[in-house]
């Protein structure tokens, strides 16, 4: 059994999910060391500081250290040589910032991409948690490495890719098991959800815009609208919750756990209109609870399911999406018929803490190898 220390700048949201639900599952020993989920550029540019400072006091003993993508694992390697050499490291990606979306590209930092680049050439092991996210982050690293005017570090890109894999995010399914009695049968018209971060990133626009014709055009339907939102929301929604109001059926946050899973169990279609997307867990998770997926055939959401279903699942573009809406909205007994539960139960966590503890195992095994153990 190896013993672990997370560090994790932004302790919240899906990070925070994903280190509470290894550390429950994993057969290794997980401590951890976090920082609250606020600010988080000044995360990415003080956490290696403070995190520093911290590791100078930490009593307990540790084999790996699992650090997340917002941590400069480079600098606080740079700061910290008292580590054992024996100390392995492991880099998982929720996200990167080389190609998260943003307002306009004139507004992205690349000193944050290059945070990125430089954590994954001091990381023994770099984990995704897609190909799409994998593949597209190698991509942008060897563009913006090509953008440097001389001195280009060659062999940076393809030594990434040498140590990099994919590890899918584990999702919370047995939660959403516990509540399948408490749920009400599905019946009526159907209720298409929409359950994402309330950000300009996911694309509500089109969403809102397809569903309002839908509604115009007499369509029958409720809708349920949930996410993460923050201090202030895009304009839309607000917008939406006028014009859509017949056929709201739940409009904002839900805070607990257990009448979220009722919300899932409870609709019939999940749509995803996101123009950012590097795994899916909120999809996954509809999915797992009897949603019918539409999501764009594009990002991570291919990999979500098997290819037997993408010609089920996937759309191309706005009329895409609004051709398979009305498909399932004029035959409600065929969606309610089809289950795709078994096809994403493989991101529960009893599936992918094993794949996590491997790759601690691995690691830890080749830092032996290397005379360092």
């Amino acid at each position: 059994m190896a013993r672990v220390l997370a560090l994790e700048p932004y302790y919240g949201g899906s990070h925070q999910a994903f280190l509470d639900g290894y550390r429950r599952r994993s057969r290794h020993a997980i401590d951890l060391l976090t920082m609250s989920a606020r600010k988080w550029k000044w995360r990415m540019r003080g956490a290696a500081l403070f995190l520093h400072d911290e590791l100078r006091v930490h009593k307990r003993p540790f084999d790996i250290l699992l650090v997340s993508d917002f941590l400069d694992l480079a600098a606080l390697m740079g700061m910290a040589p008292r580590l054992p050499p024996e100390t392995a490291t492991v880099a998982y990606f929720h996200e990167n910032q080389l190609t998260y979306p943003v307002p306009s590209e004139q507004d992205r930092d690349y000193q944050f991409g290059f945070t990125n680049i430089t954590t994954c050439l001091a990381a023994d092991r770099v984990l995704f948690n897609s190909r799409h996210h994998r593949d597209s982050f190698l991509g942008a690293a060897r563009a913006l490495l090509g953008r440097m005017p001389d001195y280009v570090p060659r062999r940076a890109v393809e030594t990434i890719a040498r140590r990099s894999q994919v590890v899918p995010v584990g999702v919370e399914l047995a939660d959403i098991d516990a509540q399948r009695p408490a749920a009400e049968a599905r019946s009526g018209p159907l209720t298409v959800l929409w359950n994402h971060r309330w950000e300009y990133d996911k694309g509500a626009e089109e969403f809102f815009d397809v569903m309002c014709e839908l509604q115009a055009e007499g369509y029958d339907f409720r809708l349920a609208v949930t996410g993460q939102q923050f201090r202030t929301a895009p304009a839309v929604f607000e917008a939406a919750r006028r014009a859509l109001a017949p056929r709201i059926r739940r409009f904002g946050y839900v805070e607990g756990r257990g009448e979220y899973c009722r919300l899932l169990l409870e609709s019939d279609l999940v749509v995803s209109t996101a123009e950012q997307e590097f795994f899916g867990i909120s999809v996954v998770e509809a999915v797992y609870a009897g949603c019918v997926p539409v999501l764009p055939n594009r990002l991570s959401y291919p990999e979500l399911l098997p290819e037997s279903r993408h010609a089920q699942c996937l759309y191309e573009g706005r009329d895409g999406l609004k051709a398979r809406l009305v498909r399932w909205l004029e035959h409600p007994e065929q969606a309610r018929a089809l289950n795709l539960s078994a096809d994403v139960a493989r991101f529960g966590w009893e599936h992918v803490a094993p794949m996590l503890d491997d790759v601690i195992d691995q690691v830890s095994e080749a830092r032996r190898e290397d005379g360092h153990g």
